[in-house]
């Protein structure tokens, strides 16, 4: 009886022991909450000049809008304000860079790359977050996409690959099983193009300052020629305060509406490199952000 009375102690203290541990775990520090950073391109979404303004193709140019499959970003900044300089918001990602080319320059080697409203950053929000938003910035650095080509009659579509940032580290990049190799530093502008059905590939530069980046806040706080630092503004302020207990879904709407411009040389609205014309153009036409709380 005695020993039976000891064994029933003992249990007794080893689910209470248990239980504690338990309740202990269960109760422990929960996850810090995460600030989500989603892209997405929007085809419809209005056509924007540097100036953040609307606008239209010029005279002598044509355009057409890219199915565009993958991007990257080098910089995300949220400014509080429209006097908010470049740089003096809250700046949350700076991707790495490179002086291997010579220059300082964005390594294409470390890039994140990401398709359509795929997860771009997660950054747990911390007190140092703290704020009221109302813009932000977006440096793009890499885009990749789908265009229609017209040669003999024919349209053919093939893949498009072009660098946006500053300044870009590349050693090779490829599309399908055609090699790039740059083993160099390329200015904002340098694109490479193959066809998806046929052994054809090609590269090229775009002029300096060709490349749209829409910024309204050009008058308060401007970007750097050379740069894609994309500007947006929210509809209502992203107000964090840095203890959240559910994460914030950041989607930042790029528009790619005829985003990829050349000059014609025959006028008839087709991309015809066979032909003369040169790509001019192959910039972001704006950013809208939202936010949702999960």
């Amino acid at each position: 009886m005695t020993k039976l009375i000891k064994l029933t102690s003992v249990i007794f203290l080893l689910a209470i022991s248990y239980g504690f541990f338990s309740c202990s775990s269960e109760d422990g520090p929960a996850e810090p909450a995460s600030l989500i950073i989603k892209i997405k391109f929007d085809p419809t979404q209005i056509r924007l000049n540097n100036l953040g303004q609307p606008s239209v193709i010029p005279e002598g140019n044509a355009a057409q809008t890219p199915d565009m499959k993958n991007i990257s970003a080098h910089y995300l900044e949220l400014a509080p304000s429209a006097t908010t300089l470049l740089g003096q918001g809250k700046v949350l990602y700076h991707a790495p860079e490179t002086d291997l080319g010579g220059a300082l320059a964005i390594d294409f080697s470390q890039a994140k790359i990401v398709g359509q409203n795929e997860v771009f950053l997660t950054i747990p929000i911390t007190t140092e977050m703290a704020g009221s938003y109302e813009w932000v910035r977006l440096s793009l650095a890499y885009q990749s996409g789908k265009i229609q080509v017209f040669s003999q009659g024919a349209t053919y579509t093939g893949t498009l690959d072009s660098f946006l940032g500053y300044n870009t580290y590349i050693g090779s990049h490829s599309i399908g099983n055609n090699v790039f190799p740059v083993n160099a530093n390329r200015l904002q502008g340098y694109w490479a193009f193959a066809l998806d059905s046929f052994p054809y590939m090609t590269s090229g530069q775009a002029p300096p300052g060709a490349t749209t980046v829409p910024n309204p806040l050009f008058q308060t706080s401007p970007v750097p020629q050379g740069s894609c630092v994309v500007t947006g503004r929210f509809e209502n302020n992203l107000t964090l305060v840095g203890n959240e207990t559910s994460d914030v879904v950041v989607t930042l709407s790029l528009s790619i509406n005829n985003s990829f411009e050349w000059t014609e040389v025959n006028n008839d609205g087709k991309y015809e490199p066979s032909a003369g014309e040169n790509v001019v153009d192959m910039g972001l036409r704006g950013m809208i952000p939202s936010f949702v709380r999960q």
